[in-house]
């Protein structure tokens, strides 16, 4: 092994052992890794007769405060909001971030990591397609470049994941609503864009079923990150043949509820909890907008600091060489009651 060609300091850390980003501390400052990191370093460095290349370190040092976050739709309220506090919390740290956006489309989304290997990152913070990932090019990226995966999970690639638990989110939330009144039925796209809408499906189903009902689901027609004309015209579709069984509507996310609220309102069908209404709507993941649909949503909301500050934190200290085991990260949702449900 001694005589083995060793390129560059990936194929060092790999053979190693160590982080690429610990690898780097260490070139740059010995004293900065932790002791135990230090002596694997130096024993492999000794194994393997490798020295790095100063001057393409040298370089590579000016762009170490870059960091790339992407996410599949920028113009979605969830994704917007997340961008945001993780943009503020890089600049905060002292980074730059740049933002990105694979617009739904799985070649896109390689185009954009193909582009962030261009600005040699100092790491990624990337929200996948999940399903519709190339998943032999999102590994070999989160292979080549230190990657925080968030919001949807594929496999054990990256450093880590974090996210929302969606199991408990619609577990919590279709409780509420079979304590309140009639059991919901469960109202979704037939090809979601989200893969975490599989998981609510599954959780809705789940729930119900512990709870002594039967699970009604309502898949609609479209494709596609227009949600809310989706869930308008499904649910023009839905009321006008009586698809809902009960007069209580879970939706899989707050778009294609805000979506039916208006085919509910054109429909002439009161929303509510008052006495006089005839259907309740309640959606899933706090849509900074949901407050001022009429009439307000309840929904049950993703903690967007905590996720942002989870995911920025470990980001960060993978860069600092403070690595620990892959490790995926589930943090629960609010209820946040309102006059819809």
């Amino acid at each position: 092994m001694a005589g083995t060609k060793i390129r560059n300091m990936e194929e060092f850390a790999k053979l190693s052992g160590i982080s690429r980003p610990t690898v780097s501390k260490y070139f740059n400052d010995p004293d900065s890794v932790r002791a135990s990191n230090r002596i694997r370093i130096e024993a492999a460095l000794e194994r393997y007769e490798y020295r790095p290349n100063i001057y393409a370190m040298n370089q590579n040092r000016k762009l170490t405060k870059n960091i790339g976050i992407v996410v599949p739709l920028l113009s979605d309220p969830y994704f917007a909001e997340i961008a945001r506090n993780l943009e503020q919390r890089c600049i905060a740290a002292g980074y730059r971030p740049s933002l990105f956006s694979s617009h739904g489309d799985p070649v896109l989304e390689v185009q954009v990591l193909d582009t962030l290997r261009s600005l040699k990152p100092v790491g990624v913070l990337l929200a996948p397609l999940g399903r519709a990932s190339n998943p032999k090019a999102l590994e070999k990226f989160c292979n080549d470049v230190p990657t925080l995966i968030f919001d949807s999970s594929v496999d054990e690639i990256g450093l880590a994941f974090v996210g929302s638990d969606n199991f408990q989110f619609t577990a919590h939330i279709t409780d509420y609503l079979c304590r309140t009144g009639e059991p919901p039925c469960f109202f979704e796209m037939k090809t979601p864009a989200n893969p975490n809408a599989h998981r609510r499906r599954q959780s809705y189903v789940n729930a119900m079923e512990r709870f002594g009902y039967k699970p009604d689901v309502i898949s609609v027609g479209g494709e596609g990150w227009g949600l809310e004309e989706i869930g308008r015209l499904g649910g023009h579709e839905a009321l006008r043949k009586g698809w809902f069984s009960t007069n209580t509507i879970l939706c899989s996310n707050d778009r294609l509820a805000i979506g039916l609220l208006t085919a509910c309102y054109e429909q002439g069908a009161l929303v509510g909890r008052t006495a006089d209404s005839t259907i309740r709507v309640a959606g899933q993941d706090g849509h900074p907008h949901s407050r001022y649909t009429c009439p307000p949503l309840t929904t049950i909301s993703h903690d967007y600091d905590a996720v942002s500050q989870t995911a920025a934190e470990t980001l960060f200290a993978s860069i600092e060489g403070k690595m620990s085991p892959w490790k995926s990260t589930r943090l629960e949702g609010k209820l946040i009651l309102r006059d819809s449900a």
